[in-house]
């Protein structure tokens, strides 16, 4: 009986990794696209009304 109490516990602590493992994978693909997306817009703005251009005076 215990052999098996313990079989199941391996299982379900294998289920909970691979579960963590999935979350850590979107949570980063979240931060990455939260966090590089607004600043590819900016840069996209901003070449987009001139900032980059150089203007000699």
């Amino acid at each position: 009986m215990k052999k098996k109490k313990s079989k199941k516990i391996q299982v379900k602590s294998n289920l909970k990794e691979q579960k963590l493992g999935q979350t850590k994978n979107s949570a980063k693909l979240v931060l990455f696209v939260f966090g590089i997306g607004p600043i590819i817009g900016i840069i996209i703005f901003l070449y987009s009304k001139g900032f980059f251009n150089s203007s000699t005076m």
